[in-house]
């Protein structure tokens, strides 16, 4: 299919009004600030409408375009994305673009209950709906049996589909041909770790194992009689440490939340040092840092003790991911949760592409390095890979 044959047809679907949802994704340009957009119909006054939702690194912006004027508007989405996925109500459609606009166009029909809703404030829909009764949100107090989400734990629901977002963006960087090795390191009571694999396994039919580790030995013993009570064959917990764990060469995905200070560290290091081509952390407290600081042209800042321990966090979370990108991943800093459910809500995501950086980046985090006058335990860790 021509290019241009591609844009008259998708533009022709679009005015049958038979959109249900589509993703725009894979930037052309690294430097792109836009990561991904999504589009869906809404109905403003009457008019048929085209809502665009712009994801930025850390923000959301929208725009409501009205279907006669989508046709320019998708030209300038082309210039800067090179993937499409959308739904309509009778076909799946995926398109992809090659550097010099080949295009691959794949489209299956399907018959999907799903109908076009053009109302502008519309329930938001979770990737776990929460229409739909979870077992393990039942077993875990999530959920009522009667599917209710309890409105006590409604903030911790919303955590749990957000981390299961991440999740699901990361699938593209997982192995087809094998199954899929997972290791969720400090899984604590595990509601995540539940996710994770309910999501993989149950919904997306994944050949996935999945392995907790905790260091509080009462904890693993419930939570593996939760998984056992599940049927979750493929999910297993134990007691131990990151640094001690040896049982697995290879891992495709490491999952690291609220591990204090250097702890994370360690995660992130191992998980590099095994290959995995997914990292999901989510730092806790973070010390090391702050006992370095030197630098007397940030004294005006770290001369008092509340400002000196955020900008201490902020930084040693700047330094991993910029570390990260030295050894093949792209990284980036990601708003896990709001900031009124709780402070720690920063996550670092990885995904290995093997890609070298320039030299200026190397040459960047050296200089911010020297100018904070420190040497941070992951930049030791993986000293002879940088």
């Amino acid at each position: 299919m021509e290019f241009q044959q591609m844009k008259e047809q998708f533009l022709a679907l679009l005015n049958e009004k038979a959109l249900i949802a589509a993703t725009i994704s894979q930037p052309r340009l690294k430097s792109n600030e836009i990561k991904r957009v999504k589009l869906k119909p809404v109905e403003l006054k009457g008019i048929y409408t085209i809502q665009v939702e712009y994801q930025y690194e850390r923000i959301l912006k929208h725009e409501n375009v009205p279907l006669e004027a989508f046709a320019e508007h998708f030209d300038l989405l082309l210039e800067q994305f090179r993937q499409i996925h959308a739904q309509f109500t009778e076909q799946t459609i995926h398109i992809q673009l090659s550097k010099k606009n080949k295009v691959l166009w794949k489209s299956e029909k399907v018959r999907t209950n799903k109908k076009v809703d053009l109302a502008h404030n519309r329930k938001k829909q979770y990737l776990l709906d929460d229409t739909i009764i979870h077992p393990f949100l039942v077993r875990l107090g999530v959920q009522a049996e009667n599917g209710t989400i309890k409105k006590q734990k409604y903030d911790k629901f919303k955590q749990i589909n957000r981390f299961v977002e991440f999740i699901d963006d990361a699938l593209d960087y997982l192995p087809k041909n094998r199954q899929i090795r997972i290791l969720d390191f400090g899984s604590g009571k595990s509601y995540l770790t539940f996710a994770l694999y309910h999501y993989l396994k149950i919904i997306k039919k994944l050949d996935i194992h999945v392995t907790g580790l905790d260091l509080k030995k009462e904890v693993i013993e419930e939570c593996n009689e939760i998984a056992q009570d599940l049927g979750y064959e493929d999910l297993q917990f134990l007691v131990g440490d990151i640094q001690d764990f040896n049982d697995e060469t290879t891992v495709d995905m490491v999952v690291t939340l609220h591990a204090c200070d250097v702890a994370t560290d360690m995660a992130l290091a191992r998980a590099v040092k095994w290959g995995a081509s997914v990292i999901l952390s989510v730092p806790c407290c973070q010390h090391e840092l702050n006992r370095q600081l030197q630098s007397p042209a940030l004294e005006i800042m770290t001369q008092h003790g509340l400002i000196r321990e955020r900008f201490a966090a902020l930084a040693t979370d700047s330094i991993r991911a910029q570390l990260l990108s030295l050894v093949g991943y792209e990284a980036q800093l990601l708003e896990f949760i709001d900031m009124e459910n709780t402070p720690k809500n920063i996550l670092i995501r990885a995904y290995y592409t093997g890609k070298k950086p320039a030299a200026e980046e190397r040459a960047q985090y050296d200089s911010f390095i020297q100018f904070l006058n420190a040497k941070p335990f992951l930049q030791k860790e993986l000293e002879n890979l940088l």
